[in-house]
Order: C-alpha cells, then sequence, then structure tokens
C-alpha cells in the first residue's frame, strides 16, 4: 500500500510491488531457507537524502512497526512532511517498493527537483538472499504444501497467491490475480 502525506500513522500495511522474476520457479524448501521471520524490520536512512536527525529518528521509529519490504521517498524541496511524500510496505523487495514510492511521489509533488528514496524497511538482520517475499507473504508460506504447491507474485503490486494439488500452478496465478486489481503480471516463482 502505498501512503502519501507522510505522518507517523500514515507508514500502514499494506502491498505494492514484488519479488526478483525466477527464471523457474524454485523448491518450497530452498524458498523456506531464505526467507526472514514475518515480524521484526528495521529501517535503512539513505544518508544521501540528507535528512535532518530528528526526522530520521522519527522515520526509524515508525519504519520498524511497519512489514517489511518497504520504502520512503520525499520531494526534497517539499520536506518530510508534504502531500508528496510516499511510503510503501509489505512489497516482496526494496527495488519494487522504491519504483512505487518514487513514481507516486514524482505524481505528487509541486516542486521541480525529483523526488529521491529516504529510507528502506526490511527485515531486522536482512542480507541479500536471491529471494525475498513481503511479510504477509513470507506468514503465509508457512501453510506451503511442500509436495505439491505453487505460489505466484506480482511484480507490479506486491499480490501474492497460494494453491497446492493438481492444477495448483494455474491456481496460484489466479489467486495472485485476486489479490488486487492492477495484479496483471503474477509470475510463479516457488512450485513443487
Amino acid at each position: 500500500m502505498l501512503c502519501t502525506r507522510f505522518a507517523v500513522a500514515c507508514l500502514t500495511t499494506g502491498a505494492t510491488l514484488a519479488a526478483p522474476a525466477l527464471a523457474e520457479p524454485m523448491a518450497g524448501t530452498a524458498a523456506k531457507k531464505l526467507l526472514f521471520a514475518p515480524v521484526k524490520a528495521e529501517v535503512e536512512i539513505l544518508p544521501e537524502a540528507g535528512l535532518p536527525q530528528d526526522m530520521a529518528d522519527a522515520l526509524v521509529m515508525v519504519g520498524e512497526g511497519q512489514p517489511y519490504y518497504g520504502a520512503v521517498a520525499i520531494a526534497p524541496e517539499e520536506g518530510l512532511m508534504s502531500e508528496a511524500t510516499v511510503a510503501a510496505a509489505n512489497f516482496h523487495d526494496t527495488g519494487s517498493a522504491g519504483v512505487a514510492v518514487l513514481a507516486e511521489c514524482n505524481a505528487k509533488k509541486k516542486t521541480a527537483s525529483d523526488c529521491v528514496l529516504v529510507a528502506y524497511i526490511r527485515p531486522k538482520g536482512w542480507a541479500e538472499a536471491g529471494f525475498s517475499l513481503s511479510s504477509d507473504a513470507t506468514a503465509a508460506f508457512k501453510e506451503y504444501d511442500m509436495k505439491t504447491g505453487a505460489l505466484a507474485v506480482s511484480l507490479s503490486t506486491g499480490a501474492f497467491g497460494m494453491a497446492d494439488g493438481d492444477g495448483a500452478a494455474e491456481a496460484a496465478l489466479a489467486n495472485c490475480a485476486a489479490k488486487n486489481d492492477k495484479a496483471t503480471d503474477c509470475a510463479l516463482v516457488v512450485q513443487n
């Protein structure tokens, strides 16, 4: 979900973009090993954004309570508390979250300068693993059927869908698309 007009309550749960596309879906056991616990997040303030320390501290405090993966963008000439500030959480990776918040921020800004990323929200203890799922998808993955399951994600919305049994791949794709009207790019990323 994208949030605009940043305030402490603005960073709310939602889904907006998704995980890296894989050439072939990976097995459930391999995917499970690469996932983080779906409860703790940490915030990386990007130093190049030049946020004053008090605003950076407030952003960290609020961001740590959000589902990973996420990003925050601002219009530099308008500051953190402007209508153009956009936050997104519960994506499948920070890159996708960053693309979404920059596009939304640039559409809302009233000044000439392009928006900039000021923060990323990631799982506590994050390190690049080559595969990631949103906090909600990670929590749902505990129900994944390691024998006949399939998981699809949307690269543009963060939606996901799971299914198992005969026709699991097609059902996971349909479940993913049904979660968000804009999820027209669901792709299979895990399949057994």
